[in-house]
């Protein structure tokens, strides 16, 4: 190989939430790491809420200065009804998403990766079991494609692309003093957000306003905003930022892997159809995903998809439910089964899976935590000052 050529056991296309975990763990296994983006920096132009579910912030301890917790969901029937869901110690965090992506760059680099911004990946021809990237002076033994919904990787190497969305478009504010910050505030509408739904939610920093809607719909952020004014108050605060996506809504794209190339996080489909999480996926199939490359490279294990074939999201259910939110059951519907005990169950186990409320209400709920935040004060006073 020429010296100009810059080796590398793996690169990672794509610094997302998958790529950069993958990084990270890679790194930590003694692989030789390089992740291509193509932006200025992880925390760029960011696509996506961020909202954590319990299971993903367990998975990655984020520094909790770049996250705010919120222990329910209160979910409103276009009629604007609303019901409080909840689970005690079940909790969601809402993120300062772009620094999120850019602690975790800085956890890649500290581990040992190699982050190359502005490189955008134009292709690889692979000889002699080592692939030569198109345009840039690097080489490596493994790529990992976690470059999103359009993955270029995947299209390079004739892999299984994402073709069905959900189309999601938020903005954020600054002052948005009309938001009870217990909740996630959900909204069901197939006026507006049909195939699924609109939200608002309150973070670390700002409040995050949006909606997306099923494939084949394009979503109106302008009605939506309109239409929730009243609850929210957004004409008294200030807009910072706009931004839009598309979140795969069809499963695991198949074939997700070939030989010596490898897909994961959006780029896979590794995103539930029904609800478009997919950062706990992110976590864990990155870091997995990280971990058998490693061992295949070292001669420690098989091939890295035989090894995570067993181990990947197949959403049978999710799908099924995908399929019935695509039919956009209509408003008076939602309204005339909104609150009966079908429906809250069925809200019940989306949010929170099989758990339930332990039979105490939100109120009271609210109580214990007020109270724990009170004997926490009591135990360990703030120090005074030059202490």
């Amino acid at each position: 190989m020429p010296e100009s050529v810059r080796p590398y056991d793996l690169v990672i296309v794509g610094a997302s939430f998958a790529g950069l975990v993958a990084a990270r763990t890679a790194a930590m296994r003694g692989l030789k790491v390089a992740v291509l983006e193509a932006k200025p920096d992880a925390g760029h132009r960011v696509a996506t809420t961020g909202i954590l579910v319990k299971e993903a912030a367990e998975e990655i301890d984020i520094p909790h200065t770049l996250t705010r917790r919120v222990h329910g969901v209160r979910l409103y029937a276009p009629s604007r009804r609303h019901i409080d869901l909840f689970t005690p110690g079940y909790f969601f965090l809402t993120t300062d998403t772009a620094n999120v992506l850019r602690w975790l760059a800085a956890e890649a680099l500290r581990a040992g990766a190699r982050i190359l911004y502005r490189a955008r990946f134009e292709g690889a021809d692979r000889v002699d079991g080592v692939f030569r990237f198109r345009g840039l002076n690097i080489a490596t033994r493994f790529i990992l494609g976690a470059d999103g919904a359009r993955s270029a990787v995947a299209r390079a190497f004739g892999l299984g692309t994402n073709r069905k969305f959900l189309t999601g478009i938020e903005v954020e504010y600054e002052g948005l003093a009309g938001v009870d910050p217990r909740f996630l505030h959900c909204f069901l509408d197939s006026r507006l957000a049909p195939g699924y739904l609109g939200w608002v939610a309150p973070g670390p920093a700002v409040t995050q306003a949006g909606l997306a809607v099923g494939p084949g719909r394009k979503p109106d952020l302008k009605a939506f905003l309109a239409a929730t004014e009243p609850i929210f108050g957004f004409s008294q605060a200030e807009e910072v930022e706009r931004r839009s996506g598309r979140i795969p809504a069809g499963g695991l794209v198949h074939p997700w892997s070939t030989d010596g190339v490898m897909l994961v996080g959006d780029a896979a489909g590794q995103v539930s159809p029904a609800t478009g999480g997919g950062i706990r996926l992110a976590f864990v199939l990155g870091r997995r995903a990280a971990q058998t490359i490693a061992d295949h490279l070292q001669d420690l294990g098989p091939p890295p998809a035989v090894a995570m074939a067993r181990e990947l999201p197949v959403f049978t259910v999710k799908k099924a439910l995908r399929s019935a939110l695509d039919l956009a059951p209509p408003n008076w519907m939602i309204d005339a089964t909104f609150g009966l005990p079908p429906m809250r169950w069925l809200a019940q186990h989306v949010y929170f899976h099989r758990r339930n409320a332990g039979g105490i209400s939100f109120a009271e709920f609210e109580t214990r935590l007020r109270s724990r935040s009170d004997t926490t004060a009591e135990l360990y006073p703030k120090a005074s000052p030059g202490a």
